[in-house]
């Protein structure tokens, strides 16, 4: 039986119609070895300095800032340059927020978040298991988002932008260490080897060798190039009007999926104005609903201000510390279930990130004591038994004037739906998701079932992405975001806290341990690679009451900042050793 199924695999090999459909060699699970800690990425500079995933596509970024562009230029550079060099989660087929911070003006948000499809209702997805599927993609944001911060904000010409990603795209790029395991992590999955609705994914990411991914392999991406050539020549209308959207379109029929041209060209984007609230010295500026990671980052961090949070102390963390920051935590995760949502379809608090509001929910927190989540459930009913009938990247960038953009994107998961349209060479995100699914049902596990966040036609998403600028008397003084699912706002408010509260330099803070709590499950998770720093405060923790989920792999985020000296003007920017990212300054 083996012999005759090589040889039925040799056989496939010379059919050039079903190369497609090739099952090709994988490695499992267990066998792909992530690749092993290194230091955090630090450079220096006055002249511009970019921070990403990839060394590839900071350098992208750096050498449009060289070139005479700006900040926002730059940003989209990069963004498009992630598309090709870093496809789990960079990416035309998402959507995201780009906050913008000019020189002396206001701080504003592009918000380019994925919208439903208008064929939708509450109950779209009650009982539907397969998240992997073409059914699962919001209508995509990306290249809209894109195209209005050039409109309000860019310097040089579109297509100039974005010919660098199209040579990345064409002539190939190396595969790092990074991305042959993330490649080879998501072929060892065996439904990507198996169903048919995966072949296109497998002729465009699998290794022309017929093997599993190396370092020093190329990954040539010539339908990207195509894709990329067509939106630099004739601007986003392509995608959402033309040839691309056309193909979109077809593939979603094809795959019973539910985006159709109308859907697409009737797609926008906004300029909006920031989430800000005053921390001490510092003016916090994030993303605005339906991102929740503005408005809960600032919620947190006022708390944390109303608990006079315990800064003496050279542990990186201390258990006191990681107490106060859960208790924080929980309740900002309450209050994100409880209330926020597409503003254009729910009304939101007004007071939801005032100080007194963190106050009084301040005032309810135990400094010696855990609270149980479900005390503060409040009017949210907890289910008891079954429902019966419901990956990201950020990058920071900023130019010699000062001019400052943090920007997040997602495909929701990693490789999105792991869906790519037919002749484009992109993936589609699976962003629907991010809805709650099954109204009116919350249980313990961590299934949020409040009306804010229902699905409903043409609505954006609640989401965590936390692109975050903070500013000292009127100047950027940092920028900050991650990737990771909800584990976003926590991230950021950590760094932040653990830069600006705490005087740790940025480099110290993004390489750290981090930690996450998300109000259900009622479990404090810790990141695996902590130097044994979280293994000596969980007695005392439980002792206070609060559960510990046991973990022995899992990394949280991957944040990319820059922070600012005010008085020499030169900026630090650090990108986390979690993903491999790279960190460019222009000369």
């Amino acid at each position: 039986m083996i012999r005759y199924h090589h040889f039925c695999t040799f056989a496939l090999f010379a059919i050039g119609g079903l190369l497609s459909n090739l099952v090709s060699p994988t490695l499992s699970a267990e066998e792909i070895v992530r690749p092993p800690r290194k230091p955090v990425e630090v450079v220096q500079g006055k002249l511009g300095v970019v921070t990403s995933d990839t060394p590839l596509a900071s350098e992208v970024g750096r050498d449009i800032l060289a070139k005479g562009g700006n900040a926002v230029d730059a940003a989209i550079g990069v963004a498009f340059a992630l598309e090709v060099t870093w496809p789990e989660a960079g990416n035309i087929g998402g959507g995201g927020f780009m906050m913008i911070a000019p020189p002396d003006e206001e701080v504003v948000c592009i918000n380019y978040r994925e919208k439903s499809p208008a064929n939708v209702d509450t109950k779209s997805f009650v009982n539907w298991k397969q998240r992997k599927h073409i059914r699962m993609a919001g209508v995509p944001g990306t290249v809209r988002g894109m195209a209005l911060a050039h409109e309000k904000y860019g310097k040089l010409p579109w297509h100039e932008i974005i010919a660098p990603s199209i040579d990345l795209a064409r002539e190939g790029i190396v595969v790092d260490p990074y991305l042959a395991y993330s490649l080879n992590l998501v072929f060892s999955v065996d439904y990507i080897q198996k169903l048919p609705r995966f072949a296109e994914f497998r002729r465009v990411y699998g290794n022309p060798n017929g093997r599993p991914w190396k370092p020093g392999d190329k990954l040539v991406q010539a339908d990207l190039a195509k894709t990329l050539t067509l939106i630099a020549e004739d601007g986003p209308s392509v995608f959402y009007e033309g040839a691309i959207a056309q193909k979109i379109a077809a593939e979603s029929k094809r795959g019973g999926g539910l985006i159709t041209l109308e859907d697409l060209k009737q797609y926008t984007a906004q300029v909006l104005p920031a989430v800000e609230g005053e921390i001490g010295p510092y003016t916090v500026f994030g993303a605005p609903l339906p991102s929740s990671g503005g408005t809960t980052v600032l919620m947190q961090l006022r708390m944390l201000e109303a608990l006079e949070f315990p800064t003496q102390s050279d542990d990186f963390w201390t258990v006191e510390q990681v107490h106060l920051m859960t208790e924080v935590m929980r309740r900002g995760f309450r209050e994100r279930a409880a209330w926020l949502g597409d503003p254009d379809f729910v009304t939101v608090p007004t007071d939801i990130t005032s100080e007194e509001h963190a106050w009084q929910l301040a005032s309810t927190i135990d400094t010696s004591q855990a609270t149980p989540s479900e005390d503060i459930a409040g009017d949210i009913p907890l289910a008891e038994g079954p429902y019966e009938s419901s990956e990201t990247t950020h990058f920071s960038v900023i130019d010699k004037d000062g001019l400052a953009v943090s920007n997040t994107y997602t495909l929701e998961s990693t490789y999105g739906c792991r869906i790519v349209v037919p002749g484009t060479g992109m993936l589609l995100n699976n962003e629907m998701g991010d809805f709650n699914w099954y109204p009116g049902y919350t249980d313990r596990k961590g299934k949020i079932g409040t009306e804010p966040n229902l699905i409903a036609p043409g609505k954006r998403m609640l989401s965590s992405q936390s692109p975050t600028i903070v500013r000292e008397n009127g100047k950027t003084k940092l920028l900050i975001g991650s990737p990771g699912g909800r584990t976003i706002i926590n991230t950021v408010t950590e760094i932040v806290m653990q830069t600006l509260i705490l005087d740790r330099p940025l480099d110290e803070a993004i390489d750290g341990p981090r930690f996450h709590h998300q109000w259900f499950p009622d479990a404090i998770r810790f990141e695996a690679s902590d130097n044994g720093l979280f293994d000596e405060m969980k007695p005392k923790l439980e002792a206070m009451g609060h559960e510990i989920e046991a973990n022995d792999v899992w990394r949280q985020g991957c944040a990319n900042g820059i922070i600012v000296d005010l008085e020499t003007g030169e900026a630090r920017g650090v990108s986390d050793w979690r993903r491999g990212g790279g960190a460019r300054a222009v000369e």
